[in-house]
């Protein structure tokens, strides 16, 4: 395709998008002068446009006319396959995790914008004979859509966003990538649009190429990145690929073949070292003229891969390198240089650590003891030991002299511990006495570990001894820090931040959450006094979360970063903070507390799931930055199925996986309402369906009217309030109350006559009211006023009815952490339930007992009697040692025959011990990529 033809289209194309979607069938004809392939090709790009979900051309047949953006909702099938969830978007439509209900296998659809022509799916089928372990398999091709081997981990793209690949990371990625190009070209196949979107890599450090022989049969469109692909055309004249990867010959329009591949692997290759795209542009047109024009920076890869990238990149495709295979004999220092490591032995491996241990000792003594102008950026990596706690539970914090860390290890009777070493030394000490610890930070001086317990504070020796409890009104998983003679932290996951005196007192709270934050947590006191901290409007999901600054004295705060969350400050002008499992780095201007310029990825494979709100601690930097550490791994599954629990242990599938919050059994017990994204959905058990009750997004904590007619819920939408709708979703919700905050509903009393609810106070935090409604006709209820149910200096929340109506039950953080409390719903008295920890208190429905979820994720149960006006209670037990996953939100829901539970259990661990990045001279590294 020529240029001018190029620049006609693009002009024509933009022209039509401005005109209604009624008139530009006639414009895009008129324009094109009688060119039926011209304009033909320029409807295609405007039918594939998806302005607004705006879609004026042809559409598949599941897509409803008004609101073309929709794919399946979960439940829908296509052919044998049930859609369970959107997992992304591809470039020519709507990816999906779906179940192949005839092999019951989890499979990946990728459904189109169109349906698909039969040259298409002959060409589909045709490549799906290729068998690769770095290709993608292909199972099945529909009429609008493809059935994939379902591959988790990021693209390689988003990979790169981050930032570089070491290089012997990016020659591990780059031998995969070449052994599914040099497979498929053995088979005749050439991919012709390989690009790192079009590539992933797996948590274990597998690689996957998608969508090979399928290029010349999409169609995409993106000025900034792709150009026309067209769905028939095959031949000379018709561009495929993407700018910026494509071949020189590809840009030209002229017909390609394997060298095309070889080409586009060594852009990306280049790519995975330079850490920036070889060829680039604002626009299309500047990528193409780029890769026409510009030659390649080679200076800015390692010396001993440019030979190979020269020979890749020529651009005359006969003097290119004829074969991928061949590229391996190009890296300087010989094949033997770049050959993959044999497959070891135990023994060899275990060697091999050992090694690894006295190494990172032996570096990190010599890096202490040179000259500052001595001692470069190094990378390290080290090894726990088989008893570290790793995943959502590891912890690490390293000393204020960067020689010692402290770490969770899995004791004998599998409870965690600490245990502490110095960098140099491979020997790590268990302190004894500190089960359960998580969440360890250093004092000023190095000689004593902070550690949060379940319901407590407390302090201990690096030298060992017994541990002294700081204060016992503080929680878990909500961060620490120690300066002089304070240690910042909140107290609960839904607290504000306060001080606590290091030699034990009382608690002073320092920040009051503002009406649209549900949490202040991992608190940093900076120099100078003023506390920085991680906010947010959800005390899970914490990717929307963001950094403030409170003033000490006045407990004012304000924003200061609205990305990330566990920003730590770092002097010399830098803040460090978490997002999407990397750890990134910005200056920050601590006197005008603002952020200077743009952020940097650091690390990239830190171990923290911001989903859960599990994130603190799984880095730590010396105070002066000279050494990070960091605990490595994948970021944690956001999907889990539901399971239904029974008293025994056993567990039983009841839906498929998907990120789901807040399960409610309809009463009947034929349904299950539960929040999945931010929509409200009904699974029919009986069917195995899942249908929208929903559709406008930020709705909390579906709750089931007694009669099974309406589910109430929550909403942060303007206005804010309690809303209800059909059970099945058939029409449009009401509204039960306006309200200039986010509320949350609990529970209806029996006879449906009343709404327990929470909402946030600026003054008092958490308090819980009551929604009077009128139900003399029933048909058409009523809301009253809302009535104060329990306001207090505290967080209260989760007000449950029990079965007779003349109980709340609730929790609350009076006492520090969070416990479940009993008062009559009209009257006096308080009896507290819990005593070490609790949260989402539920009533059996035909016995006496009372059911929470413990701090440590399990079901614990307390059988009670009720007698007049008094609340007698035994001692609260385990009713499952079966763990829950720890979402922070309500996880479990009791089936109305009382007999069991719906839950999301938590994942197994694999017990592999995590693994831990040093980072040494880590601020003069802050220095150099901040310049």
């Amino acid at each position: 395709m020529s240029g001018d033809r190029w620049n006609r289209i693009e002009v024509v194309y933009h022209a039509a998008l401005d005109r209604p979607p009624e008139e530009r069938r006639a414009f895009i004809a008129a324009a094109c002068q009688g060119d039926d392939g011209l304009r033909q090709e320029i409807e295609d790009l405007v039918g594939r446009h998806r302005p607004s979900g705006e879609h004026p051309l042809d559409r598949p047949a599941w897509r409803p006319a008004a609101d073309s953006s929709a794919g399946p909702a979960p439940g829908t099938r296509l052919g044998p396959y049930e859609i369970q969830a959107q997992i992304g978007v591809g470039g020519m439509g709507q990816v999906f995790r779906a179940r192949d209900t005839r092999l019951d296998r989890t499979v990946a659809i990728k459904v189109s914008l169109e349906r698909f022509s039969d040259r298409f799916a002959r060409e589909a089928r045709a490549i799906a004979a290729l068998n690769h372990p770095n290709i993608c398999t292909l199972h099945d091709v529909g009429p609008d859509f493809l059935v994939m081997e379902l591959v988790e981990g990021p693209t390689l793209a988003e990979r790169l966003r981050k930032g570089p690949l070491p290089p012997d990371e990016a020659l591990a990625v780059a031998r995969q990538i070449a052994a599914a190009v040099e497979a498929a070209h053995d088979k005749g196949i050439v991919h012709r649009d390989l690009k790192p979107a079009n590539i992933k890599v797996t948590p274990d450090g597998s690689v996957k190429v998608f969508d090979f022989g399928l290029a010349r049969s999409w169609s995409q469109l993106d000025t900034q990145h792709s150009v026309t692909v067209t769905a028939e055309v095959t031949g000379p004249g018709t561009i495929l690929g993407t700018p910026g990867y494509m071949s020189p010959e590809q840009a030209m329009g002229k017909e390609v073949d394997k060298r095309a591949d070889i080409w586009a692997f060594g852009t990306i290759f280049y790519e995975m070292l330079a850490g920036g795209r070889l060829f680039g542009g604002e626009s299309a047109q500047e990528a193409m003229g780029a890769v026409l024009t510009r030659e390649p920076d080679f200076e800015r890869v390692p010396a001993q891969f440019r030979k190979l990238l020269r020979s890749c990149l020529e651009k005359d495709p006969k003097l290119r390198l004829r074969d991928v295979g061949d590229a391996w004999r190009l890296i300087d220092g010989g094949p033997e240089a770049a050959a993959p490591p044999a497959r070891s032995s135990r023994a060899a491996i275990a060697a091999a650590a050992v090694l690894a241990l006295v190494a990172v000792g032996a570096v990190a003594a010599w890096w202490r003891t040179g000259r500052a102008g001595d001692r470069p950026f190094m990378r390290l990596s080290l090894d726990l030991g088989a008893d570290a706690i790793g995943g959502d539970s590891g912890d690490i914090a390293i000393a204020p002299d960067g020689r010692r860390i402290a770490f969770v290890v899995r004791g004998q009777d599998g409870k965690p511990e600490l245990a502490t070493r110095l960098l140099d030394q491979s020997k790590s000490t268990v302190l004894a006495g500190s089960e359960g610890a998580h969440q360890p930070f250093f004092s000023p001086d190095g000689q004593w570990i902070g550690y949060f317990t379940h319901g407590s504070l407390n302090k201990i020796s690096i030298q060992g001894g017994a541990p002294v409890t700081v204060s016992t009104t503080a929680d878990m998983d909500t961060g620490g820090s120690w300066e002089g003679d304070d240690i910042a932290t909140a107290l609960g996951p839904a607290s504000s931040i306060s001080l606590i005196p290091a030699g034990g007192g009382a608690a002073r709270r320092v920040t009051k959450l503002n009406w649209n934050e549900k949490t202040h947590r991992w608190p940093q006191i900076l120099p100078g006094g003023n506390l920085l901290f991680t906010t947010s409007d959800s005390i899970s999901g914490l990717e929307g979360a963001g950094t403030a600054i409170a003033d000490r004295k006045t407990g004012v705060h304000s924003v200061i970063l609205h990305s990330g969350f566990d920003a730590r400050y770092v002097p010399g002008g830098y803040l460090l903070y978490a997002h999407q499992g990397a750890l990134f780095a910005t200056r920050f201007d601590l006197e005008r507390q603002k952020a200077v310029g743009s952020p940097v990825p650091l690390v990239e494979d830190l171990a923290a799931d911001s989903l859960i709100g599990n994130a603190h601690f799984q880095f730590s930097v010396s105070p002066e930055g000279s050494t990070l550490v960091y605990l490595a791994g994948a970021t944690t599954s956001r999907q889990w199925p539901v399971s239904f629990l029974d008293a025994s242990g056993h567990t039983q599938p009841l839906i498929p996986p998907g990120e789901y919050f807040n399960p409610a059994y309809s009463p009947d017990g034929r349904r299950i309402a539960l929040v999945s994204g931010v929509d409200i959905f009904a699974y029919d058990l009986a069917r195995g369906a899942m249908s929208r009750v929903t559709t406008d997004g930020t709705s909390d904590r579906p709750v089931w009217t007694p009669d099974g007619s309406r589910i109430a819920f929550g909403s942060r939408l303007s206005p804010p309030g309690l809303w209800w709708v059909r059970g099945d979703g058939g029409a449009a919700p009401e509204s039960l109350l306006a309200s200039d905050r986010p509320v949350v509903p609990w529970s209806f009393s029996p006879d449906g006559r009343r709404l327990a609810y929470f909402q946030i106070d600026p003054e008092t935090g958490y308090d819980i009211w009551t929604l009077p409604i009128d139900m003399s006709d029933p048909a058409h209820p009523k809301p009253g006023k809302p009535e104060p149910f329990l306001r207090t200096q505290f967080n209260e929340a989760g007000p449950a009815f029990s079965p007779d109506g003349r109980w709340i039950a609730y929790f609350s953080g009076e006492t520090g952490p969070n416990e479940i409390y009993v008062r009559p719903s009209s009257g006096e008295g308080k009896w507290q339930i819990s005593t070490g920890g609790g949260m989402f208190a539920t009533w059996s429905p035909n016995s006496s007992q009372l059911y929470f979820e413990s701090p440590d994720n399990r079901i614990q149960v307390v059988d009670y009697v009720a007698k007049g006006g008094s609340f007698e209670t035994g001692k609260p037990r385990p009713w499952s040692e079966r763990q829950l996953q720890p979402v922070l939100k309500s996880n479990f829901a009791i089936a109305p025959n009382g007999k069991g539970f719906a839950v999301f259990e938590a994942p197994n661990n694999d017990g592999k011990p995590p693994r831990v990045g040093v980072l040494l001279n880590f601020v003069d590294e802050l220095k150099r990529r901040l310049q």
